[in-house]
């Protein structure tokens, strides 16, 4: 075909599509047409835990795909859905172009992400069981020696215990302000000496490991929550624990540009102050945490 041919043939394509002011066909404008951007997000992390259960992949390297799923979950949810929080809050009924409101698409967006939260622990689940097959172990508790406590007592003197503020939750004591992706423990305790019971709340710090390697020829880890409550005595001497449980806390952590802003750099500082503040987006709890504590 010449150049001549080709650019006639161009021409005729292009007269034959639809013009500016033109009515659209039905087919261009259903709404079966587009995809929810955020439920095709949810996809592609999808498409990221599945290769944290492609046995092709060295173990190591399915764990690093768990964590990746993980981490893009969260910031998916402290920067876009966040987003469309501020949509609902605000009452915005606006239709997408895949024909849903800000609420509707919240509610798809919630049970999806259930479904890939509920994957995730069961692919933590069949990895955790490869790595104790493969040496190395994540341990509990009660899987503990005489020698392992020892250790870990000291450790945490020493790297643990100076950083925990452990707070009472009371009418005097009000429920303090958790940051973004703050890790905490929630204890009900109960003193000795007298049987009365409190509400303490114990926040991680973001400082130390989140998993300690135990001495010893074998490779074992114990995940910082459960040394804060071996030794939860040093921080409540006289009381029992009674129940606990753990949560994690996401804030809204969207920030919007504004292209007329005066200083840069100053609206920014700003911003980024203010994200640490931002609203609660998420809560994740402890399914084994007791109903009062929840």
């Amino acid at each position: 075909m010449s150049n001549a041919d080709q650019n006639t043939e161009a021409l005729d394509v292009a007269s034959s599509l639809p013009q500016p002011g033109d009515d659209l066909p039905a087919s261009l404008t259903s709404t079966s047409r587009f995809i929810n951007r955020e439920l095709s997000w949810l996809a592609f992390n999808e498409r990221v835990l599945e290769e944290a259960d492609n046995a092709n992949h060295p173990l190591l390297e399915r764990l690093r795909f768990l964590a990746i799923s993980s981490v893009n979950l969260d910031e998916f949810y402290t920067v876009r859905v966040a987003g469309i929080r501020g949509q609902v809050a605000a009452g915005i009924e606006e239709i997408s172009q895949d024909g849903t409101t800000p609420q509707q698409q919240l509610d798809a967006i919630n049970a999806r992400a259930g479904v890939l939260l509920a994957r995730q622990q069961t692919t933590w689940v069949v990895l955790r069981d490869a790595l104790e097959v493969a040496g190395i172990n994540v341990l509990s508790g009660d899987q503990l020696t005489d020698d392992d406590r020892d250790f870990l007592e000291d450790y945490f003197l020493q790297r643990v215990f100076p950083l925990l503020t452990p707070i009472a939750v009371d009418p005097a004591h009000p429920f303090p302000f958790i940051p973004n992706l703050g890790f905490s423990l929630v204890l009900e305790l109960q003193r000795r000496s007298d049987g009365a019971t409190m509400n303490a709340l114990v926040p991680l710090p973001n400082r130390s490991e989140r998993f300690v390697r135990l001495p010893g020829e074998n490779i074992r880890f114990l995940s910082l929550e459960k040394i804060v409550a071996l030794f939860v005595e040093r921080l409540f001497p006289g009381y029992d624990v009674i129940g606990e449980g753990q949560f994690r806390l996401l804030r809204d952590s969207d920030i919007q540009i504004e292209e007329e802003a005066e200083d840069l750099v100053r609206y920014y500082e700003t911003a980024v102050k203010r994200r640490r503040r931002g609203m609660v987006i998420r809560l994740k709890l402890d399914d084994e945490m007791p109903e009062s504590l929840r």
